[in-house]
């Protein structure tokens, strides 16, 4: 989304969406916008060029959200990588943009949710529980077999 000026001084002005009765445009038109292929124009010009160009782009998307869900069962920000993957896929596909777009909004909406601050009250309060909860447990247990480890426990 470019939302800045095309040269110095100048801004970018956005085309008008209004249909001929001069109704605004709906909120599918908005969601719409900006959508396909982000391929340089000597690209989409060629056809062969541009279906080489959308391979190549979906087998370096494929790497990169591989690598991301490898890292999800190994060391490495696996949640990360697998968006950055679906935003190189984004580049060029409409489905990955609203994928993406989807997932933006869920995100935003979580962040905001978790904000309120009833939903914060409760989730401190969850958490003081399941702290005396483990807390009690440890006591339990230190208090029936002192610092020994599980797995030498002879006699209960």
């Amino acid at each position: 989304m470019n939302t800045g000026s095309d040269g110095r001084g100048e801004a970018v002005v956005a085309s008008d969406r209004t249909g001929t009765d001069g109704a605004e445009g709906t909120g599918a038109d908005d969601e719409r916008r900006g959508l396909g292929s982000k391929a340089p124009e000597f690209v989409k010009a060629r056809r062969a060029l541009h279906v080489s160009w959308q391979v190549g782009v979906f087998l370096v998307g494929l790497a990169v959200v591989a690598a991301g869900v490898t890292m999800l069962v190994l060391p490495g920000p696996g949640w990360v990588v697998i968006f950055g993957g679906m935003a190189i896929w984004a580049t060029e596909f409409v489905w990955a943009q609203l994928v993406l777009r989807w997932t933006k909004r869920k995100v935003t909406e979580a962040a905001q949710k978790a904000l309120d601050p009833k939903v914060r009250r409760r989730n401190i309060t969850l958490t003081a529980i399941g702290l005396v909860i483990v807390s009690v447990l440890v006591g339990v247990y230190l208090w029936k077999f002192g610092f020994e480890m599980p797995w030498k426990i002879r006699n209960q």
